[in-house]
């Protein structure tokens, strides 16, 4: 199953190149001996202008199992990253991402980071993950818009 699982991952990386969203990044680990670890990928997701997260660049881990693409990557934001929709952990709770709910084997790396870049604007109230920033999306949300956008000061664009 991994030689499935790399050679779908290079595939992603060769339609990557061709085709990526405007802002985004994503890439595969580079290893301290130069080689490259396909089965991690390093990724910055940008906040979409006109929302209180425009102005971030987003650090996002993806780490892919032998398994993949029949099971979906793992995604981290930061550990403490606030948002409704990701554990304190920093994981990401999507239904695209759970092989339970929406993960089909046909889903790319790019439909994965344009549905988390959906995510952080549209948090999904019925699936918390994180309840101080549930709490404060459901019921404070001007405090929340303002905490959301001092996270985005907390993740600047690289110069």
């Amino acid at each position: 199953m991994s030689g499935v699982a790399r050679s779908r991952l290079a595939e992603e990386r060769k339609n990557w190149r061709k085709d990526k969203p405007f802002g985004f990044h994503a890439r595969p680990e580079t290893l301290d001996d130069g080689s490259t670890n396909l089965m991690k990928w390093n990724c910055f997701i940008p906040g979409k202008p006109g929302t209180d997260w425009e102005g971030g660049f987003y650090p996002l881990s993806m780490e892919f199992s032998e398994d993949y693409p029949t099971k979906p990557p793992k995604c981290k934001f930061p550990a403490g990253f606030f948002h409704p929709n990701i554990y304190p952990s920093g994981t990401v709770c999507l239904s695209i991402l759970n092989e339970d709910e929406g993960w089909k084997p046909s889903i790319t790396v790019k439909q994965i980071l344009l549905g988390v870049q959906e995510l952080l604007d549209n948090p999904n109230a019925g699936s918390p993950a994180q309840s101080d920033a549930f709490v404060t999306y459901t019921q404070r949300l001007a405090e929340y818009r303002k905490k959301v956008q001092q996270q985005a000061l907390k993740y600047p664009p690289p110069s």
